[in-house]
């Protein structure tokens, strides 16, 4: 539970800097990339729902924190492929020091999805025993 509110605190760090000091965690000032970018914040707050509901329900013991856990480890690989792709696309990475927070912020989306998604797979009949 401690991991996803981090996850969930880091995630709502980024996107207060993006609107109040964009300059800080931008990796680029074209309109594309701005564009891109603001396209993200609906998908954000779904995984903020999914590990807001994998906490509620992992308090509660409920069967449905796997679910929870699958969804938002599945949303996090998806958006991981989306942005890692139009990264590569646009060599968003190397451009300057937003570009490395960048590659830093797609490693760490890959490893706390792949993780979260094998965390409850090897504890799937634990979790929806409601154990």
């Amino acid at each position: 539970m401690v991991a996803l509110g981090v996850a969930i605190v880091i995630m709502a760090a980024y996107w207060v800097l993006w609107f109040a000091a964009r300059t800080v965690v931008a990796s680029d000032t074209t309109k594309a990339y701005t564009d891109f970018e603001n396209a993200f914040p609906l998908a954000d707050a779904w995984i903020t729902v999914c590990l807001l509901g994998a906490i509620a329900t992992l308090q509660r013991s409920s069967p449905f924190a796997f679910f929870w856990l699958l969804v938002g480890g599945g949303a996090g690989i998806y958006l991981f492929c989306l942005d890692v792709l139009y990264d590569l696309e646009h060599g968003v990475w190397f451009k300057n020091a937003g570009g490395v927070i960048e590659l830093g912020i797609n490693i760490v989306t890959l490893f706390f999805s792949v993780w979260l998604l094998l965390w409850a797979w090897k504890r799937r009949s634990q979790l929806l025993s409601g154990g």
